[in-house]
């Protein structure tokens, strides 16, 4: 009698073999069939300064000018009319998130890999992955940074984020306006000889009735730069809220 006669040395063998499959699976992010983009790349890597020096700082009129502002409808103004700066998640040591994260005046790091592109930020230690390899959105999966997908198109690097939790200043904490489930955060990265530029585009049917766009600019950060640990302490977050005079009592 073979070796591989046995019916249990079968079933082990059977078993192998799924195992390494699976694991394959895995490896290649969890779809079957998923491969990374294989177009030529631009060159985005680097530690790239956003703060001062680089662009105007963020607030009440930055990004978002008199010329760039978005058009709000009634329930954003509503919305907008009754909030309360002391309920801004940010108190609560929760992350910025698009569009407003983009313009935050601190430093961004970019590493580019086969299969996604990392954006890492010194504000609030965000993370996030754009995935190039053409998986799917996961049904019914939400978060406050959303899910992101790219592609590259000649020179630029083309990113789109949906799945966004609602989020009561989820279009900028300094204009107290929110964003829903329904957000839509199209980015467009390229490189203009140091600088590495972005367009930003949102785009929110319950809030806003039209798209509204900024574009902004990177400088390089310097060699060696290491990005800083944000570490928001939740108390320290929480006491700013004690000085502040409420809307509401």
């Amino acid at each position: 009698m073979r070796a591989t006669d046995s019916p249990m040395l079968s079933r082990t063998l059977a078993c192998l073999a799924v195992a390494v499959a699976l694991l394959a699976v895995g490896i290649s992010g969890g779809s079957v069939g998923v491969t990374a983009q294989t177009a030529e790349a631009p060159d985005l890597v680097g530690v790239w300064n956003g703060g001062f020096g680089a662009r105007p700082v963020n607030g009440p009129n930055q990004p978002w000018t008199s010329e760039n502002f978005p058009v709000l409808n009634e329930r954003a103004v509503a919305f907008q009319g009754i909030f309360d700066e002391a309920i801004a998640p940010k108190y609560d040591c929760v992350p910025s998130a698009s569009p407003a994260i983009q313009y935050d005046p601190y430093n961004m790091e970019v590493v580019q890999w086969p299969d996604r592109v990392m954006f890492r930020y010194e504000k609030d230690d965000v993370l996030r992955s754009v995935w190039l390899d053409g998986r799917e959105p996961p049904l019914n999966e939400f978060t406050v940074q959303g899910f992101s997908v790219g592609r590259y198109e000649g020179d630029a690097l083309l990113v789109e984020t949906t799945q966004f939790t609602f989020d009561i200043t989820g279009f900028d904490d300094y204009n107290g306006i929110p964003s829903s489930q329904l957000k839509k955060v199209t980015e467009r990265y390229w490189r203009e000889g140091d600088e590495l530029r972005l367009t930003l585009t949102v785009e929110d049917p319950l809030f806003l009735r039209e798209p509204a766009s900024y574009t902004t600019r990177w400088l390089p950060a310097g060699e060696g730069y290491k990005l800083n640990p944000y570490e928001c302490d939740a108390e320290d977050a929480r006491r700013a809220v004690k000085f502040m005079v409420p809307k509401y009592r």
